[in-house]
């Protein structure tokens, strides 16, 4: 009784673990226009970068807004699929370390 409660005020633990993931989606979804003017040698060059940035001393987590700009913007050119924002959730909740639960038609190839 009293968990329910708890779950009508402060939301559930899923609920919560999902708007808590809502600004990084958001950040990523603002670059979109940016990654989608590079050219496709700029595009590929990132990765090349990203991996300068982390022999810099930058952490997966610092890179992980821009590295899933690309991502997506990647994976729209080549396999003409473009990330939603649930996957993009995914993605992020799997680079956690923890387990995405994702209903059938989501896409968890694409999260992958």
């Amino acid at each position: 009784m009293i968990d329910a409660i708890l779950a009508k005020i402060f939301g559930t633990k899923n609920e919560r673990e999902v708007k808590a993931l809502l600004p990084v989606v958001s950040a990523i979804n603002e670059l979109e226009p940016s990654i989608q003017a590079l050219s496709d040698a700029e595009l590929a060059a990132k990765t090349q970068e990203f991996k300068q940035r982390i022999e810099q001393g930058a952490s997966l987590d610092d890179l992980l807004i821009e590295a899933f700009a690309v991502c997506r913007e990647a994976g729209r050119r080549i396999l003409n699929m473009r990330h939603f924002d649930v996957q993009l959730m995914g993605g992020i909740v799997l680079h956690r370390g923890k387990i995405a639960e994702m209903k059938t038609g989501e896409g968890k190839t694409l999260v992958a």
